[in-house]
């Protein structure tokens, strides 16, 4: 068994939200893996950042989330993203703003892998999505 951190999970560690030590409370020696979707998602932050220091450090921290095992994108990862995107659709929700979301909750599909996530109410209801959460610090 494995799990996948959902993008907002690299990003609150980043930015210090939440704990490094709750997230390995809740991952315990469960294999961790990366989507290539989340490395999409965090490249982009890089790139569109317009800071010269922060897009330094944002570059830093992507090297070492790259650094992490990762999970690809297969046949059989579209074939669960499509019955994702039609169960959202059909609970009357469009899937298009959440499509990052529904392929990195594909791979979890796909590989029977848990998901961890800051925003278990964005995946509420995907059909055969193990699912885990996590809760911001608060300040």
């Amino acid at each position: 068994m494995g799990m996948i951190f959902d993008s907002c999970i690299w990003v609150a560690l980043a930015a210090k939200q939440v704990g490094r030590e709750t997230v390995i409370a809740v991952a315990g020696d469960t294999p961790v893996f990366t989507s290539v979707i989340s490395l999409g998602e965090l490249s982009f932050g890089v790139h569109s950042c317009v800071d010269p220091s922060e897009r330094s450090l944002r570059a830093a921290y992507l090297r070492q989330v790259e650094s992490r095992p990762t999970l690809g994108v297969s046949s059989h990862t579209s074939s669960a993203f499509g019955v994702l995107a039609a169960a959202v659709k059909q609970a009357g929700r469009s899937p298009r703003p959440r499509y990052n979301d529904l392929w990195i909750a594909a791979q979890a599909i796909e590989h029977s892998y848990v998901l961890l996530t800051l925003n278990t109410a964005d995946f509420d209801g995907l059909p055969g999505l193990r699912l885990a959460g996590i809760s911001r610090r608060s300040n």
